[in-house]
């Protein structure tokens, strides 16, 4: 069977100070008056029942995602008692499904990307399906429509055919965030895709991946493995998962990875990861300010407003990011939105923890 896994534990440190460690991104009303949760799980319900929707979250975070969407079992969400970076996360989602149904096949999602062409991407995904079922690794590939700094790309290699009128490609790299002469190269070349974040493969490839490269990890994937369904599953997980090393399934797997394949997809595809990304998304009024709550302005031009309850009044300014919420203000310029996440570390250095 095909099973999809929504990755739904991150902190969302880039949209503070209105994501915090107690109502992480994933659990905003950002686009819309869905939350991101909600509208990762709406895009895959017609592919994907329910019972085979799984979440990879952190305990703090698990009551408020499943009120939020009420019809996905309670069983079916995968708890980390910390995050320890999508590899491990995807590491654990894994075993449970191996316990499950030891052929299934698994998609891996995350739950703060938007996507515009939700039918495309479905279909996309179906095919994805298709290769995987073959003993590929799979990833969706992003046709770039800027030059990016801010993403990893993948370089494609030889045409391995199509399928469903997707054309699928042997990955020849998988590329780090480049800088502006180079993605700029990449963009304007058809060999190069953004990295999407979004993976299928069968279980039990992902598993033999681990088990070569990652064998310290996928022995104690593997300890936890033997106290699935029993009572010492708890104290188990608890006492290893602290002691797992952080790593990202880029990293730690795809780069290093045999029979890799890239689906390069053109869905209307934005990862929600800064307030920039917002500005992507969002329509904006005449002036070009988007303004989310209330908000009075004289003179404001192209800037973004985010208000909680109170309302905001601008006056003469331009090319700010404003968010406003009950305890904390953010005022920045739109370009140096991206050192947000400089912010909330210099909160931790400073053990202002209450404002995280």
């Amino acid at each position: 069977m095909d099973y999809a896994v929504i990755m739904a534990g991150g902190s969302g440190t880039r949209l503070w100070p209105l994501s915090r460690q107690h109502r992480p991104k994933q659990a905003l009303k950002l686009i819309g008056q869905r939350t991101m949760f909600q509208h990762a799980v709406d895009r895959i319900l017609p592919l994907f029942p329910p019972e085979r929707i799984l979440v990879v979250t952190r305990n703090e975070h698990a009551t408020l995602l499943m009120e939020q969407v009420p019809e996905l079992p309670a069983e079916n969400f995968i708890l980390e008692p910390e995050g320890r970076g999508t590899a491990p996360a995807i590491g654990l989602a894994a075993i449970h499904l191996q316990r499950r149904d030891p052929s299934a096949s698994m998609v891996v999602l995350t739950a703060d990307h938007y996507i515009t062409e939700a039918e495309e991407f479905r279909h996309a995904l179906t095919a994805a399906l298709h290769v995987a079922k073959a003993g590929q690794l799979v990833t969706l590939g992003i046709k770039p429509t800027t030059p990016s700094t801010g993403f990893g790309y993948i370089h494609h290699g030889a045409n391995l055919g199509t399928i469903e009128g997707f054309p699928v490609f042997r990955v020849e790299r998988f590329i780090e965030k480049p800088n502006l002469d180079t993605a700029t190269a990449m963009m304007n070349s058809s060999e190069y895709s953004w990295n999407s974040g979004m993976f299928i493969w069968r279980v039990n490839r992902i598993c033999e991946e681990f088990e070569r490269q990652m064998p310290q990890f996928y022995a104690q994937l593997a300890e936890v493995a033997t106290t699935l369904g029993t009572p010492l599953y708890e104290a188990t997980i608890s006492r290893i998962w602290p002691k797992v090393t952080k790593q990202t399934i880029d990293y730690g797997v795809m780069e290093g990875a045999e029979d890799v394949a890239v689906i390069p997809v053109d869905m209307g595809w934005t990862d929600v990861g800064s307030w920039g990304s917002l500005l992507t998304l969002l329509p904006a009024d005449d002036d070009g300010n988007i303004l989310i709550g209330s908000h009075v302005g004289i003179d404001t031009h192209n800037t973004l407003v985010v208000g909680d309850k109170r309302l905001i009044a601008t006056i003469g300014v331009q090319g700010l990011v404003i968010v406003d919420t009950d305890d904390a203000v953010l005022v920045c310029p739109k370009e140096r939105e991206q050192a947000v996440r400089e912010m909330v570390d210099k909160l931790k250095q400073g053990g202002f923890n209450q404002w995280l």
